[in-house]
C-alpha cells in the first residue's frame, strides 16, 4: 500500500510537519484537477519533491487498460479506437503516474515524436509518446521550473489546460489526451517565471526553511527515523494515511455537489478587481478551490472562512509587480480580503 513499483517506501504524507501551504495546494489539486496545478516556489531542501510524491501516494488506483501508453481508461479507450465496446481488453488497477520531468528534456522527449519515414513510406501513423502521455491521469512535476525553457513551459500549461497534447510533423498530426495536474518548483533566487506564465497556474504556493530550533528538530527526527526504519515510519503512520486517502476520495466524489452563494461570488469577484487582477483566472480559480476546500472538510456549501483559507494561495502570483513598493504580494491580498470580508 505504502509502496512504489519497485518496492521503495515513500515517506508518508501525513508526517510532513508544517509547510500548511504547499500541503492544502497540493490535496486541494488532486480533488480538483481543473483548479490548473500549483507553483511552489521555496528554499532549497523544505521538502517540496517529498511533498508531491507522498501526495501521489494517497491517491486511489485508477483502471487502465493493460500496456496502453496513455492510461486510457476502457471507455476511453474505446472512443479513441476502432473497437466496439463488445470487444474484449485486459484491463489493470495501477497507481496514479507520477512524472518527474528532467530540466534538461527536449520538446520530442516531452511530447513525443512522429516516425516520418514510417508515415511516407507505409502511410501509418506510428507514433511514440512523451512524459504528457505517460503522465495522463496523474501528476507531471517539474522542478527549477523557473529554469525551464520558457516554450516548454508553454507547451506544458497549454495541455494541462486543454487536457490533450497535439504533435505535428511535416503535415502529420497525431492528438491524445493529457489530463494532469501540474506541479512546478523551484527557488525564488534563480528567478521568477515571467507573470504571463506563473498566472496560468492555479495555485502560488511560498515555502519557508523552518527557522524554530525545536521544530527543525522535530522535522530531522523525523526524517532519520524514516530512514532508519522506513516500514516502522509507514505502519505508524497508516491509520492516519488512510483517513486521509479516504477524505480525498470522498471529497472527489462530493465535489460536484458543492455550492458556492451568489453573494459570495460577487465578493470573490469584488476583491479579485480592488487588486487589479487581470482576466478572470483568478475569479474562476478561487471559486474551485474554495468548492474543493469545502468538499474536503465534508460541507456541502462554501463558507467565508473556506474562502479567507485559500484566497491568498490563488491571487498573490497574479498582481502586477511594481519595482517601487516594497509592500509583500500575501500582505496586499489580506489587506483588501479584510476589508471585503471583513
Amino acid at each position: 500500500m505504502f509502496m512504489n513499483h519497485f518496492n521503495r517506501p515513500i515517506f508518508p504524507f501525513t508526517a510532513i510537519i508544517g509547510q500548511e501551504e504547499m500541503k492544502l495546494a497540493l490535496l486541494l489539486n488532486v480533488i480538483d484537477p481543473k483548479i490548473g496545478g500549483v507553483m511552489i516556489m521555496g528554499d532549497r531542501g523544505t521538502g517540496k519533491s517529498t511533498a508531491i510524491r507522498a501526495v501521489t501516494n494517497l491517491l486511489p488506483k485508477i483502471l487502465v487498460v493493460k500496456d496502453d501508453p496513455f492510461n486510457l481508461d476502457p471507455t476511453s479507450y474505446f472512443k479513441n479506437s476502432n473497437l466496439s465496446k463488445s470487444s474484449k481488453v485486459m484491463t489493470e488497477l495501477v497507481s496514479v503516474p507520477m512524472v518527474d520531468l528532467p530540466l534538461g528534456a527536449t520538446e520530442d522527449r516531452v511530447c513525443g515524436t512522429i516516425d516520418l519515414e514510417k508515415a511516407l513510406t507505409e502511410g501509418v501513423k506510428s507514433f511514440e509518446p512523451g512524459l504528457l502521455a505517460k503522465a495522463n491521469r496523474g501528476i507531471l512535476y517539474v522542478d527549477e521550473i523557473n529554469l525551464l525553457d520558457d516554450h516548454l513551459v508553454d507547451i506544458l500549461l497549454d495541455s494541462a489546460a486543454s487536457g490533450w497534447n497535439t504533435v505535428e510533423r511535416e503535415g502529420i498530426s497525431i492528438r491524445h489526451p493529457a489530463r494532469f495536474v501540474l506541479v512546478g518548483s523551484g527557488n525564488p533566487e534563480e528567478g521568477e517565471l515571467r507573470p504571463q506564465l506563473l498566472d496560468r497556474f492555479g495555485m502560488h504556493a511560498e515555502i519557508k526553511t523552518v527557522k524554530n530550533p525545536v521544530q527543525r528538530v522535530r522535522i530531522v527526527e523525523q526524517r532519520s527515523d524514516f530512514d532508519k526504519n522506513p516500514e516502522e515510519c509507514l505502519v505508524n503512520h497508516r491509520l492516519a494515511q488512510n483517513e486521509l486517502r479516504m477524505r480525498i476520495s470522498l471529497a472527489q466524489q462530493s465535489l460536484s455537489t458543492v455550492g458556492i452563494d451568489y453573494t459570495l461570488r460577487v465578493k470573490i469577484s469584488e476583491i479579485c478587481s480592488e487588486l487589479n487582477v487581470d482576466g478572470l483566472r483568478g475569479d474562476i480559480v478561487t471559486n474551485r478551490a474554495a468548492m474543493a476546500l469545502a468538499a474536503y472538510e465534508q460541507e456541502r456549501e462554501v463558507s467565508v472562512e473556506h474562502v479567507r483559507k485559500i484566497i491568498k494561495l490563488c491571487l498573490r502570483h497574479r498582481l502586477r509587480r511594481d519595482p517601487l513598493q516594497s509592500v509583500d504580494s500575501s500582505l496586499k491580498v489580506d489587506k483588501v480580503v479584510h476589508k471585503v470580508l471583513g
